[in-house]
């Protein structure tokens, strides 16, 4: 690795993009240019798994290595805590680091932002005091507190209106140009001996989509965003139909605001070229998650575990990789000892004894880089999903998988009945929307396990759309992948308990709360 340590790292996140999408993966529209141009000198990887369908615990595994259940960012605790995050290990190693984003979790209140030298994250529906101060400390005090779950659901629901607002008509594409500047300003000012990294986080793709006139002409002529349904849980809830000219006009929003960030996103590296810095930088461009545009019925990036949703887009350039394409299995969480490779650094090295923080080791078996690529044997320190892998090998030589999680959602379900109430429904007590679900996913199959509705499996090999619904029983295949799935809830901690089965207490939450805690609270505007 040392002739071929880089001296900088750039890392792009394309919020909410399906792989489908984008030129580089065969789409016949042309909605990226850029990328595709960018796809001739890097790895495209085919069966790219991120571990959560939803942005806040997806970047918590990209900054930590670790799955959801391990760093615990995720929708009971909406912020990382006592995690040592890759910013923080790059930073301590002498780099300088920094992090431009419009979406509303990649702020200081989830804990995102910790270790990055300069931050922006271009949100500025509360101000900033508030993000970093009383919305973080009443947020944590509540949902940490016992007798205060029930209110935690209502602050996380604030950063759903924050988000809602933030992605208005005047939202997150307006936000893109000032991204990319903020970056290359970033850039240019460094003066780090060591070098840089640069995490960027794009929403232009985001809902709901009101993407620049001159890219909705092309790719949605005519079509009004406002006439269009731009809030899923409508769809979800069964409150709103959706037919297939506007499905047609919906995606046609979703591949302009595409367009828009391919344009933005060619102008930073036509900046890194013409400034003699792309050679000495490792590209790193990937989803977080997918989305559904009525395909097994939904709309959005709820409620599900399907494809489109965590088979994600990722390129990656670097001295070390072909300009080629792997279909090999891989997960976005490697990515952060990719980057750990990339710069020939090592947390034990860099991070001081008395460094705070629970903090992932280098592994070569989980960087992208090395000749050690998932051979787990070798692991150092084992994770949940290493040790599903390996038990699984030993016991019946099935194939590599990645894993997934998504907890019980609070946002989502919220504005799901809501949307329901408004119309006069009533969700059905065994509605998905109500499940937490678990994955394993291989190249050729995947098992999913919820505690609500029926468990699903599919031949991915023989049914990539995942239409039809295969029983273990039935099929060897994915039998083997229900198996890897069972040795990772064990390894991760078991399975979850009913969700029913709930420590409530009968006094009344508020009345637990101290004055301080509530004072915080009508800050927020959720008592008198």
């Amino acid at each position: 690795m040392d002739d071929a340590q880089q001296s900088n790292v750039l890392f792009v996140v394309l919020d909410t993009v399906r792989k489908d999408r984008l030129g580089p993966y065969g789409y016949e529209r042309e909605t990226t240019p850029e990328l595709s141009a960018f796809a001739e000198e890097a790895t495209v990887f085919e069966s790219a798994v991120a571990p959560a369908p939803w942005t806040l615990p997806v970047h918590a595994s990209l900054f930590t290595g670790r799955y959801p259940s391990q760093h615990g960012a995720d929708q009971g605790s909406p912020y990382l805590e006592d995690e040592t995050t890759l910013a923080s290990i790059l930073s301590a190693a002498g780099y300088d680091t920094a992090c431009y984003s419009s979406n509303a979790w990649i702020t200081p209140y989830t804990g995102l932002t910790d270790g990055f030298d300069a931050q922006d994250s271009f949100f500025e529906v509360l101000p900033g005091d508030v993000l970093s101060g009383p919305l973080a400390s009443a947020w944590q005090t509540v949902n940490d507190n016992d007798y205060l779950r029930d209110l935690a659901s209502k602050l996380v629901r604030l950063g759903a209106m924050a988000h809602e607002k933030l992605a208005s008509g005047e939202g997150a594409d307006t936000k893109t140009p000032s991204v990319i500047d903020r970056t290359k300003s970033f850039v240019d000012d460094s003066e780090s001996d060591e070098g840089w990294f640069a995490f960027v986080n794009l929403m232009d793709a985001h809902l709901p989509y009101y993407p620049p006139e001159e890219y909705r002409e092309e790719f949605a002529p005519g079509v009004d965003p406002g006439s269009v349904c731009q809030n899923s849980k409508e769809y979800n809830s069964g409150a709103r139909d959706i037919d297939d000219e506007e499905w047609e006009a919906i995606r046609g929003l979703y591949d302009a605001e595409i367009a828009h960030m391919d344009a933005e996103l060619g102008r930073l590296f036509d900046w890194l070229r013409e400034t003699g810095q792309w050679e000495e930088t490792t590209v790193v461009v990937c989803a977080d998650h997918g989305e559904l545009h009525g395909e097994h019925d939904l709309y959005g990036h709820e409620f599900a575990l399907y494809d489109q949703l965590i088979n994600v887009p990722l390129l990656v350039k670097h001295p070390a990789l072909e300009a080629d394409r792997r279909d090999d299995l891989v997960e976005l969480l490697d990515c952060y000892h990719t980057v750990l490779e990339a710069l020939d650094v090592d947390p034990a090295d860099a991070l001081a004894p008395a460094d705070d923080g629970s903090v992932a080791g280098r592994d070569p078996t989980r960087s992208l880089l090395s000749s050690e690529y998932r051979a787990f044997e070798a692991a150092p320190e084992p994770d949940p999903g290493q040790r599903a892998v390996l038990d699984a090998s030993s016991s019946d030589g099935a194939d590599d998988y990645a894993f997934v999680e998504y907890a019980q959602p609070v946002i989502e379900l919220h504005h799901l009945e809501e949307k329901a109430s408004e119309a006069g429904l009533e969700l059905p007590d065994d509605h998905r929307a109500y499940s937490r679900l678990r994955a394993a996913r291989s190249t050729d199959a995947k098992y999913v396990r919820a505690d609500r509705i029926p468990d699903e499996g599919y031949r991915l090999d023989e049914d990539p759309a995942e239409s039809t619904p295969v029983d273990p029983a039935d099929d060897e295949v994915v039998a083997a992948a229900e198996r890897a799935l069972a040795r990772f809830e064990r390894a991760a901690g078991g399975a979850w308990v009913d969700p029913s089965e709930t420590d409530a207490e009968d006094a009344d939450a508020l009345a637990e709360a101290d004055e301080e805690t509530r004072d915080r609270l009508r800050e927020l505007g959720y008592l008198e």
